[in-house]
């Protein structure tokens, strides 16, 4: 087995999981979309073309690796988060270990690293430590280094979307602004490998001025991504939160025969008809006295 063995094993089985976790939802009568499995499986797919092409035989070799890291780092974490992973888990899992990830997730280490900042500077520090410091040439080039690349890519992803249940959900305009300072601190990386490449290595130029442009525009592309779909996802919480607030949504969340749906506690009781004002035609005539 090649050092990618492991790596590419691990993908597979992964995206297996999910499917046999949203085959078993499905058997059961409960729904779960399809593009949301075909989005694991997607970004299994990019990840394992990131690890396990040999994108060091290249003629331009940082290039290779600069396409490596926007595929496993960048690219693979998008999916991976639309996929909502950890929502498919609290459904699927039975009640103890519902519990134990409930236990996780609300665990103060896991508010911490969810947090927007945090996960940036995780994410993007992480990339200003492999290409800037004097780390050993030999890193660039380890398959380990893809588990490190897209797991940080993943957190940030999901701390900047937050579509999975977490303790506290921060502020849009807090992972906006992540986001936002993200991406400026990746594209002053970008433009710092034209010039030169990481200490330690002797790249041509040529090869420093592709990787470096490969970097900038194709971190814009994921980035503006990210910025879509979370507008798109205020967007449709804004539209729900207005329903809600319009007097159609008022007197359907009034209704009573909208207050317990099937297979509740207790049933509805039906609407009681509003009285109606009584006419003269209505009155019974009173008792008449016989004439004398």
């Amino acid at each position: 087995m090649t050092a990618t063995g492991p790596l590419l094993l691990s993908a597979l089985l992964t995206c297996a999981a999910y499917s046999a976790a949203a085959v078993r939802l499905r058997r059961r009568g409960d729904a779960w979309p399809w593009w949301r499995e075909a989005c694991c499986w997607l970004s299994g797919a990019v990840f394992a073309a990131g690890a396990a092409v040999p994108w060091e035989a290249w003629p331009m070799p940082f290039t290779g690796h600069m396409a490596a890291h926007l595929a496993a780092g960048m690219i693979a974490p998008v999916p991976a988060v639309l996929a909502r992973p950890v929502t498919l888990a609290l459904r699927a899992l039975p009640v103890p270990g519902r519990r134990a990830l409930l236990a996780v997730l609300r665990s103060p280490p896991a508010a911490f690293l969810a947090f927007p900042p945090v996960a940036a500077t995780l994410d993007i520090g992480g990339l200003w430590l492999l290409y800037r410091a004097p780390l050993p040439p030999q890193l660039h080039h380890s398959p380990w280094l893809y588990v490190h690349l897209f797991a940080a890519g993943w957190l940030f992803t999901f701390a900047v979307l937050a579509l999975d249940p977490v303790r506290h959900r921060p502020s849009l305009a807090l992972r906006a602004a992540t986001l936002l300072a993200a991406a400026a601190a990746h594209a002053v990386l970008a433009k710092t490998l034209w010039t030169a490449g990481p200490p330690g290595t002797a790249y041509a130029p040529a090869d420093l001025h592709r990787a470096s442009r490969l970097m900038y525009y194709g971190g814009d592309a994921v980035e503006i991504a990210l910025a879509v779909t979370l507008a798109a996802h205020w967007y449709r919480a804004q539209g729900r939160a207005l329903a809600r607030r319009s007097p159609a949504g008022r007197r359907h969340a009034q209704d009573p025969g909208h207050a317990h749906r099937p297979g509740g506690v207790l049933a509805a009781a039906p609407p009681e008809r509003a009285a109606r004002p009584l006419r003269p035609s209505d009155e019974r005539p009173r008792h008449q006295e016989a004439p004398r």
